[in-house]
């Protein structure tokens, strides 16, 4: 998508501008003409020279986020909680993220909008649940999850990389002395053992120093190479896709990815309903704040079923990205209608959930590394120590 300026009038005829992320410029218009717009012009979006375009980091937007719900819940207008943030914050890629959002809006643009045209520091889904939260009238309660998400998020990431200083300062020192071993001490082994009926171990050592030594530059190059060819196809839309919907199939990885989506999905709707906004509705705007395109589809898919009468469990379990409790949970909960509760309660469960899952498995990732490297430190010994103690027996 892209983002796009428009100007245009509303019925009053007076004169609005804002900002809009769309497949084309019709797509603008057609979303314009639904909010009772007359487009006047509408071009593609081109940030002015000058700003600041880093991203912000997430304990910051955390801050920003929780902040700009309390004004909102204290019955500060928009425009104004956005100036007393604006001169609360002191880091400035936030502060002239803000000052976007108050030009923005001050032109009449909604804060969704707004962030849409700085994705450097709004991601889509925070504007994909700041929309939701307009549209069914729960600003307040989206920009309190949001805060307590990237908080969590920040923590979480914060304890895996502690946990992985370690485990990768063992990673890269392993890697650099078997180089080491392979190219300069390994070759001056071949000599002495030339003439003799070598291990297997040994002859798998000699041809792996032989091949790296050989094809050392070419190696460095495909390297290069396709470091080069995975960042450009991830930055192309069709490749983010593409990786979107492959890595929620991933082993460990995909399954943590998966049940994030899920608990957006589920804190969402089960606060729209809540908020008595109708399930066709909520789903429809629900599906766009997972963060994953392949759980957006099947969420798709699901609005559709119900809208000709079906349950939501049903859908949801044919699937096949909802775990079986969870679609056990749903169904319970459709009959005895109390959805919303439980939707919420859901996602609290697996956040809880998910945040042990990691917490063993960082605790896994250190000893599986050592017992990695001491595998293969002890094949290289072998191979090298065997042949000599072969040689000083034939000496005997």
């Amino acid at each position: 998508m892209a983002t796009y300026q428009y100007i245009a009038k509303n019925s009053g005829g007076q004169e609005v501008t804002g900002l809009l992320n769309a497949e084309n410029e019709g797509a603008v218009i057609s979303a314009l003409s639904e909010r009772n717009l007359y487009p006047v012009e509408v071009s593609e979006y081109a940030e002015r020279p000058g700003r600041l375009r880093g991203n912000v980091r997430p304990r910051h937007m955390s801050v920003a986020y929780g902040q700009l719900a309390d004004l909102l819940g204290a019955g500060v207008p928009l425009l104004r909680a956005l100036e007393i943030l604006h001169r609360a914050t002191g880091n400035e890629r936030l502060k002239e993220a803000i000052n976007h959002l108050r030009d923005q809006i001050a032109e009449g643009s909604t804060l969704a909008e707004a962030m849409a045209g700085r994705p450097n520091a709004f991601k889509p889904l925070h504007s994909a649940m700041i929309r939701s939260g307009e549209e069914a009238g729960f600003l307040e309660d989206v920009l309190r999850n949001l805060a307590e998400f990237l908080e969590r998020q920040d923590e979480l990431s914060g304890k895996v990389r502690g946990a992985m200083i370690y485990p990768m300062v063992i990673t890269v020192t392993g890697i650099i002395g078997l180089l080491v071993i392979l190219l300069f001490l390994v070759p001056r082994f071949e000599p002495f053992f030339a003439n003799m009926d070598l291990p297997v171990a040994t002859r798998v050592l000699f041809s792996s120093s032989g091949l790296l030594r050989r094809n050392l530059g070419l190696l460095l190059g495909v390297t290069a190479l396709t470091v080069i060819a995975i960042r450009a196809v991830l930055a192309s839309e069709s490749g983010r896709q593409a990786w979107d919907h492959w890595r929620v199939k991933l082993p460990l990885f995909g399954k943590v990815v998966r049940m994030v989506s899920i608990t957006r999905f589920c804190r969402i709707l089960g606060t729209m309903l809540a908020n008595g906004v109708p399930i066709i509705r909520a789903l429809e705007i629900s599906k766009n704040a997972t963060g994953s395109p392949a759980l957006t589809e099947r969420i798709a898919e699901a609005a559709d079923n119900v809208r000709r009468g079906d349950p939501l469990a049903e859908p949801l379990r044919r699937s096949g990205m909802f775990p079986p409790e969870v679609v056990e949970m749903v169904a319970v909960a459709e009959e005895s209608n109390q959805l919303e509760k439980v939707l919420v309660h859901i996602a609290d469960t697996v956040e809880r959930r998910m945040d042990r899952q990691v917490d063993q498995a960082v605790r896994l990732i250190e000893p599986v590394i050592l017992v990695l490297l001491a595998g293969v430190l002890a094949f290289v010994a072998m191979g090298l120590i065997t042949p000599i103690i072969q040689l000083g027996q034939a000496f005997r």
